[in-house]
């Protein structure tokens, strides 16, 4: 149980670059409306995190 305890501290690391790497696809967000990037790079994200975890 202790290394997983450890996992779970470095799985929140990882989701730190992911939030810059939002930052990044700027002009994305001109191609597609914000509301569904939002919801479709959101959903993504989680599942992403829930695989490596």
């Amino acid at each position: 149980n202790e290394p997983c305890v450890r996992q779970c501290p470095d799985s929140s690391a990882l989701i730190q670059p992911p939030a810059v790497v939002l930052t990044f696809p700027g002009p994305i967000l001109s191609s597609f409306p914000q509301d569904s990037m939002g919801g479709s790079a959101g959903a993504p994200v989680l599942g992403a995190s829930g695989g490596f975890g």
